[in-house]
């Protein structure tokens, strides 16, 4: 017999990537994860409202999520997975952010807007990850990058 165990898919609401996270409002930039297998792939939420600090400035009477912050959501879902997939060994004491290739912006995002961040994972070496990560709104790509993230045990 060949039977295929099915693979279950966890998930990480607010109060577990308080846990998992440093980052804290305003500065926090992914509201749950779900999908998660592992440290391979996962996809982020982050619902966008017009109450977000950015919007004051970025832009007045059309407002417009800024790319980086697309690009940090991205980085913390990753980076929320990789601390996770390490439960049973001692806690990093810091997740640092690396490096960011190939960013490409397809479509503004506006409050009201929902992101997915889609996140696969390319390599780990050590203590450092590789991911590929694809920001979603209604299954359209509006921004991707390639980016790199390092655990730090100190």
């Amino acid at each position: 017999m060949n039977e295929t165990v099915p693979v279950t898919l966890g998930s990480a609401d607010i109060l577990r990537l308080l846990e998992l996270l440093p980052h804290r409002y305003p500065f926090l930039l992914v509201d749950k994860i779900r999908d998660i297998n592992g440290d391979n792939s996962c996809v982020g939420i982050k619902n966008v409202t017009i109450n977000e600090p950015q919007f004051m400035g970025h832009f007045p009477g059309r407002p417009v999520m800024p790319g980086v912050m697309l690009i940090e959501g991205m980085a913390q879902t990753a980076g929320a997975i990789c601390v996770a997939s390490m439960s049973g060994s001692a806690a990093p004491k810091v997740v640092y952010f690396m490096t960011i290739d190939n960013v490409k912006f397809r479509k503004p995002v506006i409050p009201g807007d929902t992101v997915e961040y889609h996140l696969n994972k390319l390599k780990q070496r050590a203590n450092m990850w590789w991911y590929h990560g694809e920001a979603k709104v209604d299954g359209k790509v509006v921004c991707e990058a390639d980016l790199s993230a390092m655990l730090v045990m100190e």
